[in-house]
C-alpha cells in the first residue's frame, strides 16, 4: 500500500461519523445507516483512482453515499415491481388464495432465474448489472465496451426476458396494464 493509499484511508475514516450521521437523515434506521457508511466506505476504497487530491473529500463522499442510497431504493423497487407483476388483492389475487401465492410466487421466481440463465452472457451482465443499480458508463467501465453497446445488449435481454416470460405478461396484464 502506498503512502497516499494511506493517507487516502486515514482521511476517509475521518469522515466516518459525518457519514453515518448523513446516512441516518436517509435511512432512519441504525442498521441500515451503518451498512450504508459501508457500502461508500468500500465504493470510495474502490474508487480511490477516480478522486482528484484537492478537491472537496467530504463532499465527494457524501455523494458517494447519497448515490449509493438512491441507487439502492431504485433496486428495491425494481425488483418489488418485477417479481409483483402487478397482481394485487382484488379478483385475480383473491381467487388465488394465501396458500396458492407462496407455490406461485416461486415458479414465478424459478422461471425468472431460468429465462436470465438463457441469456447469452453478453446479454446477461450488463442486464444483471443494470438491474443491481449501475449506470449505463458504468458498466461501459466495468466490461470496457462502449456505452451504445450496453444500452443495445440491456434491451436486447430485455425483449428475449419479455419474450420467455410471455405467459406470465398474458396472465397478469391486459393491454399492458395490471389486472
Amino acid at each position: 500500500m502506498s503512502t497516499t493509499t494511506i493517507d487516502f484511508n486515514f482521511q476517509l475514516w475521518s469522515y466516518k461519523d459525518n457519514l453515518r450521521s448523513f446516512a441516518l437523515a436517509f435511512t432512519q434506521n441504525d442498521d441500515d445507516a451503518d451498512d450504508l457508511v459501508q457500502d461508500t466506505m468500500l465504493k470510495a476504497i474502490r474508487y480511490e483512482k477516480n478522486f482528484k487530491q484537492g478537491t472537496n473529500l467530504k463532499g465527494w463522499l457524501y455523494m458517494i453515499l447519497r448515490n449509493t442510497f438512491i441507487n439502492s431504493y431504485r433496486r428495491r423497487n425494481l425488483a418489488k415491481t418485477f417479481m409483483n407483476f402487478g397482481v394485487d388483492i382484488t379478483t385475480t389475487g383473491a381467487a388465488l388464495g394465501a396458500s396458492h401465492n407462496t407455490g406461485l410466487g416461486k415458479c414465478i421466481m424459478n422461471d425468472i432465474h431460468s429465462a436470465l440463465g438463457k441469456l447469452q452472457p453478453q446479454y446477461y451482465t450488463p442486464f444483471v448489472k443494470y438491474f443491481e443499480g449501475y449506470k449505463y458508463h458504468e458498466i461501459a467501465k466495468e466490461l470496457n465496451i462502449p456505452i451504445g453497446t450496453v444500452k443495445t445488449r440491456i434491451h436486447v435481454a430485455r425483449g428475449l426476458l419479455k419474450n420467455e416470460l410471455k405467459s406470465y405478461q398474458d396472465q397478469f396484464f391486459s393491454n399492458g396494464t395490471p389486472v
